[in-house]
C-alpha cells in the first residue's frame, strides 16, 4: 500500500503545473459540480466552523469572537467576545468550535482558546451556553493544556461515540509530543463533562494517540475511520488514519521516516518535499464529491479532494483545487444539505490580504 500512496503522491506533484492550470479553469467551469457564493467577508481570521441541524452557522475569529450566520445573513453582533484570561497571540486565540448533539435543547457550544496564567500560555476547552442571541462560558471542561505562539493544535471534534476529541500542538516543545505525562502534542478523548471515558486507552488518561506536531484537522468517514490532518516540520505534512494508542512518531520521526526507537505509525498520504500546511478536514456523504475526503491548505493556498477506496484506508487520487485563487484555505465542513463551507486565513499574519479578507465561501451542488 505504500509503494501505491507513493505512486499517486508521485504522480500528483509530477503534474502540479497542469493541476494548478487545468484546475483553476475547472472551477470556473459548467463542469464544477457547484456553484460558488462568498456569505461573509471581513472577518478576522475564521478559524473553524460548527452548522446547526436548522442551518445556522457559527464561527469563531481567531480574535476571540464566536459569530452566527443565519437565514444567509451575519450577524452584527457576536455571541461572544472573549475578554482576560483569554490571549490571541502568534497562532494561539479562538481556534475550535463545536455544537453540542443536543444543542436546540441544551444550548451548549464547546470552544477552544488560549489563555494566559502566570505569564504561561495555555489552551483550555470550556462549554458555552447561549441564550438570547448572547453566550456565556459555563464550564471549563479542559485546561491547562501546553500552549504558545506557535503549534497550538484547537480542533475539537464531537464522535458518533459522543466523546470530544481535541487535537493539540506540540507548543514548540517537541519532546512533549512522547511525553505521556503532557498534553501537548496528543490527540485526547473526553466525555461531554470533561470526564475520562472508561474505554479510553489509558486509565484515567484524556489521551488517545500521541507524537503529534501539530495536528490541525478531524474528520470521520462512513465507515466511523478517523483522519487527522498535520503539519511536518519541513514539508513533509501528513494525512493520518487515527487508531487509539498509536504513536505518530514525532520528533523522532515524521513523513514515511522510520525509527528503531519507536514503532511509529506511518501516514496514510504525506506531502514529501512540497508543503500543505493542511488544516480543517470534512469528509464528503453526500453531493458530487461524495466519499471524498477534503483538506483545506494554508501554505499550499488549494483545497486536496482526496478520492480513497471503499474502506477508506487507501488513497487512488488527489486533486488540487483552487490553487492560489483564494488565498490560505483554512477551514472545510459540509452541511445537511450537502453544502461545502470554506473559510480563507488570509489576515493570520502569514498571507496575503486580497480585498475583503477573510471570507466565508459556501460550494453549493448543481
Amino acid at each position: 500500500m505504500k509503494r501505491i500512496i507513493y505512486s499517486v503522491l508521485s504522480n500528483m506533484l509530477s503534474r502540479s503545473e497542469n493541476v494548478k492550470n487545468t484546475k483553476a479553469e475547472l472551477s470556473s467551469s459548467k463542469e464544477f459540480p457547484y456553484k460558488i457564493d462568498v456569505i461573509a467577508e471581513n472577518l478576522f481570521v475564521p478559524w473553524a466552523i460548527d452548522i446547526s441541524n436548522e442551518g445556522k452557522i457559527y464561527f469563531t475569529e481567531r480574535s476571540g469572537t464566536v459569530r452566527v450566520i443565519e437565514n444567509g445573513k451575519l450577524k452584527e453582533e457576536p455571541l461572544i467576545m472573549f475578554t482576560s484570561p483569554f490571549i490571541s497571540r502568534g497562532e494561539g486565540g479562538l481556534m475550535g468550535i463545536v455544537l453540542d448533539p443536543n444543542h436546540l435543547e441544551n444550548n451548549y457550544i464547546y470552544v477552544m482558546h488560549s489563555y494566559l496564567e502566570e505569564n504561561k500560555i495555555y489552551n483550555r476547552v470550556v462549554r458555552l451556553i447561549e441564550r438570547n442571541n448572547k453566550a456565556f462560558i459555563d464550564k471549563i471542561i479542559l485546561d491547562r493544556i501546553p500552549g504558545g505562539e506557535i503549534h497550538n493544535g484547537g480542533r475539537i471534534k464531537i464522535g458518533e461515540d459522543n466523546k470530544l476529541y481535541i487535537t493539540t500542538g506540540d507548543a514548540g516543545n517537541p519532546n512533549l509530543a512522547q511525553d505521556v505525562r503532557s498534553l501537548a502534542g496528543k490527540i485526547l478523548r473526553i466525555e461531554l463533562d470533561g470526564s475520562i471515558p472508561r474505554d479510553n486507552p489509558s486509565k484515567n488518561s484524556p489521551i488517545y494517540s500521541l507524537g503529534h506536531r501539530n495536528p490541525q484537522g478531524l474528520a470521520w468517514n462512513s465507515n466511523n475511520v478517523l483522519y487527522e490532518s498535520e503539519h511536518g516540520q519541513t514539508a513533509h505534512d501528513e494525512i493520518n488514519i487515527i487508531k487509539p494508542e498509536a504513536n505518530y512518531g514525532w520528533p523522532l520521526v515524521q513523513g514515511d521516516e522510520i525509527s528503531n526507537e519507536i514503532k511509529a505509525q506511518l501516514p496514510l498520504i504525506q506531502s514529501g518535499n512540497i508543503t500543505w500546511a493542511p488544516s480543517g478536514m470534512t469528509f464528503i456523504n453526500k453531493g458530487p464529491w461524495s466519499g471524498k475526503l477534503l483538506v483545506a491548505n494554508l501554505r499550499g493556498e488549494q483545497l486536496l479532494v482526496i478520492s480513497l477506496d471503499s474502506n477508506g484506508t487507501a488513497v487512488n487520487n488527489i486533486d488540487l483545487l483552487f490553487k492560489s485563487k483564494y488565498g490560505r484555505l483554512r477551514e472545510v465542513v459540509q452541511s445537511k444539505d450537502g453544502s461545502i463551507y470554506i473559510t480563507t486565513s488570509n489576515r493570520d499574519g502569514r498571507g496575503s490580504i486580497n480585498t475583503s479578507d477573510d471570507k466565508i465561501i459556501r460550494l453549493i451542488p448543481s
